[in-house]
């Protein structure tokens, strides 16, 4: 995601829905003029084509090919088409496992396709995972445990709503974990975040399904989380926007 010194982030939104939004292409320019590096995720192997041709002038945004957990019951046919896709994307989301109540019945099939996927990027290597947690963090944890190991590929655990043994246990296994503003939102959430190590943290926006005041967060607006997390880490803004982009820049040149 990073490479001359023009083309340097000075900011970081490792989950976003851009196909999303209504104005997809004026939002990969605005991430461009901002140098918000950008990961736009995908919900199905069949989104990934178009938008990987949108962003493929981008200087700041890449595209990571997915198969959301919580398409798994009418989109799992995909996967093959998944499967020979990979090798074209070094980034792989939105990816996982999702036990809510709305989901839970797809829930064995969530885990074949999370399986495969887990399988696949191992047998190329060097892929990029951002990965859905939804009530299913140990579980997760525990695939990817067994079925990737670090020097294999990388996770960034989005959105990561755990416990404080299981950040820890995701933090030894070589995890990031993305952060968005919803997350900053309660006290117990804050001391979950504060507890997670520096050099590991990313910032995500998660939209176009996080709303802040009364309209879609966009990829810039990550600057409003960054000046959070300053708070809990007692840093400056510019300390903390820097300490993202370095672990960016660790997470993808690993």
């Amino acid at each position: 995601m990073t490479s001359t010194k023009s083309n340097r982030p000075m900011w970081v939104d490792f989950h976003c829905h851009l196909d999303l939004y209504k104005d997809h292409a004026a939002l990969i320019s605005e991430c461009d003029e901002a140098k918000v590096a950008t990961l736009t995720v995908t919900t199905t192997p069949k989104a990934w084509a178009r938008n990987r041709e949108m962003a493929e002038k981008s200087n700041f945004v890449r595209v990571a090919l997915g198969l959301h957990p919580q398409l798994v019951a009418e989109r799992e046919s995909e996967l093959e088409l998944f499967e020979r896709l990979l090798e074209q994307s070094r980034y792989v989301g939105e990816v996982g496992l999702d036990a809510g109540p709305r989901f839970y019945k797809s829930f064995e099939a969530q885990e074949r396709v999370f399986t495969r996927i887990l399988q696949a990027c191992t047998e190329q290597g060097g892929k990029i995972l951002t990965v859905h947690s939804v009530r299913t963090v140990s579980k997760v944890l525990a695939h990817v445990e067994k079925l990737l190991p670090p020097d294999r590929g990388r996770v960034v655990m989005h959105w990561f709503t755990g416990s404080a043994s299981e950040a820890r246990r995701a933090a030894q296994l070589g995890c990031y974990f993305s952060i968005n503003s919803q997350m900053l939102k309660s006290p117990a959430q804050q001391k979950m975040v504060a507890s997670l190590p520096r050099d590991r943290l990313l910032t995500e926006t998660d939209g176009p399904f996080v709303i802040e005041a009364g309209r879609p967060i966009r990829p810039r607006d990550v600057s409003f989380t960054v000046n959070e997390l300053a708070k809990l880490y007692d840093l400056s803004p510019g300390e903390m926007a820097r300490q993202i982009v370095r672990n960016l820049g660790e997470l993808v040149s690993g």
